[in-house]
């Protein structure tokens, strides 16, 4: 059974509640799909666990922005915490987490961070105009994607089965839980959300980040981007 975990987020809470569940599911290996430290409480702590499982690595706009601070937005919660995330987590892991790949083909299921055309544009619960242009190239059964933050599965016109796992760190669905998915032996995608003290994670990147963490926390403690 494989555990597939996006958009962590430096949350070292959430993360370790979704481990366990992984654990009592029976996941053995892992799939990571980026944004793994930036914008969290625990950045450095969260990349450090993650590297203790048989995981397969992708790369996220988190850690290309990390790495090359002016391909991120000019804004002051953006730019405060990638500062913060490349000082916690130190030159070489930035580096090694910029030079991570873009996508990762399983048999008939392809994974990328936001879509095959960009790490920053997406797929939503609902059709958008632009659907195909992000789905060209595609020929997979399923494509798995984040950076949305929102958890949801569906049929894209063509039948390729569009699956978002949801955040592990920082949902926006207004549900706090932590989010991921499994997929069993079988080929079945099953998605999970996992309760944990989101408040104390909250209060955590408020104490350790006081620029950029108060907008972060907020966005913890509502399960939404708008705060």
């Amino acid at each position: 059974m494989l555990a597939v975990l996006y958009d962590l987020h430096g949350n070292l809470p959430a993360l370790d509640a979704v481990l366990a569940d992984t654990r009592a599911a029976g996941a053995s290996s892992f799939v990571l799909g980026g944004d793994y430290a930036l914008f969290g409480p625990w950045p450095a702590e969260t990349v450090e666990r993650l590297k203790t499982l048989d995981a397969r690595w992708i790369r996220g706009n988190g850690e290309r922005w990390t790495a090359s601070p002016g391909d991120a937005p000019d804004d002051e919660v953006v730019q405060g915490a990638i500062a913060a995330s490349r000082e916690e987590l130190g030159e070489a892991a930035v580096a090694e987490l910029a030079a991570l790949p873009e996508s990762l083909t399983i048999g008939a299921t392809r994974f990328v961070h936001a879509s095959p055309l960009s790490d920053v544009r997406s797929f939503l619960p609902e059709p958008g105009d632009d659907e195909a242009e992000l789905l060209a190239g595609v020929h997979e059964d399923r494509l798995v994607f984040g950076h949305t933050h929102l958890q949801f599965g569906r049929r894209a016109r063509g039948g390729i089965e569009l699956v978002n796992p949801g955040s592990v760190g920082m949902p926006f669905d207004g549900d706090p839980r932590a989010a991921y998915a499994l997929i069993g032996d079988d080929g079945e995608v099953e998605l999970r959300r996992v309760g944990y003290d989101h408040g104390s994670s909250a209060a955590a990147v408020r104490e350790r980040f006081p620029g950029f963490g108060e907008t972060v926390a907020r966005r913890i403690e509502r399960a939404a981007i708008s705060v």
